[in-house]
């Protein structure tokens, strides 16, 4: 029996690998989030790991708050990078395998072709820095059998995401505005969690491995929100505007476009289009609600 532990297990993706514990009866899971195991102390990473003989760590935390994480610094960094290091050395000294989570915030977004997995990263924010520094400990410790998975606009049942808030604020007014020039690929973190889950027996790799996954497709912001409204029938009108009028402290990168093409081919996956990964999650929604 293969013991995972899931990090951040209260967030978008950890809360998405929850819901499919029962689907592969063939792992035992251990979810923890902050107040369980503080994952920014290597002393408790070391001892939680040794005492649930731990064979895999998928890292689903994360710090997230993009336009926070100009002026909280710090916190961004101990979570996104050093708490990476302290879980790439443990995964190393105990033989443990490693899944971390990375996002498009990693590049500049100034491509017009997407993204592949070697092309330079130039991150523009304190988010993407501490990100690509917690790819960067991973690939410099090299713990066996690790993944690093970069992903973008993730949305979900659980958590807090564009999906929601896009439902909320229909339930607030009659408009909406949505930025139309930054283009990216929406993802789904239940079909995420699940790729990872089907990754995880394929592990067998001596160096840090990098993939791209997302959704198939592209959008715009305000393709999104229309496709939302549209799919839970919801009357609403979207105003298409520029960046530039809807200022942030963190830049956003315009073009987030990622090639998922290797990922697919090595491990097998039949990744959803987004507009069918959006779908499901919206009747995942609404079973919820009712």
């Amino acid at each position: 029996m293969t013991h995972i532990l899931v990090t951040g297990a209260n967030g978008q993706l950890g809360s998405e690998l929850r819901d499919l514990e029962q689907q592969f009866p063939q792992y035992t899971f251990f979810f923890t989030d902050r107040s369980e195991l503080d994952i920014t102390n290597k002393t408790a990473i070391e001892d939680y790991c040794k005492a649930q003989d731990i064979h895999l760590i998928i890292n689903a935390a994360a710090y997230t708050a993009v336009d926070k994480a100009e002026t909280e610094q710090a916190q961004c960094w101990a979570v996104n990078c050093t708490a990476v290091e302290h879980l790439a050395e443990v995964a190393k000294t105990q033989g443990i395998g490693l899944v971390q989570i990375s996002t498009d915030y990693v590049f500049d977004g100034k491509k017009t072709t997407p993204y592949m997995e070697t092309d330079a990263t130039r991150p523009q924010t304190v988010y993407g820095k501490s990100k690509l520094a917690g790819e960067q400990a991973i690939k410099r410790i090299a713990p066996k059998n690790s993944i690093i998975i970069r992903t973008s606009w993730v949305f979900s049942s659980h958590g807090h995401n564009f999906v929601k808030t896009m439902l909320r604020l229909a339930k607030e007014r009659d408009t909406v505005a949505v930025v139309y020039d930054q283009l990216g690929c929406p993802t789904y973190a239940a079909d995420l969690a699940k790729a990872i889950l089907n990754i995880v027996p394929q592990l067998d790799n001596d160096t840090p491995a990098l993939y791209h996954f997302t959704n198939k497709g592209v959008s715009s912001w305000f393709d999104f929100a229309n496709a939302i409204f549209e799919f839970a029938k919801l009357d609403i009108t979207v105003e298409a505007i520029e960046t530039a009028r809807y200022p942030t402290a963190a830049k956003r990168p315009l073009y987030s476009v990622m090639k998922i093409k290797a990922i697919e081919a090595k491990y097998g996956l039949d990744i959803p289009k987004w507009r069918v990964a959006l779908q499901a999650c919206l009747q995942k929604i609404q079973k919820a609600q009712s």
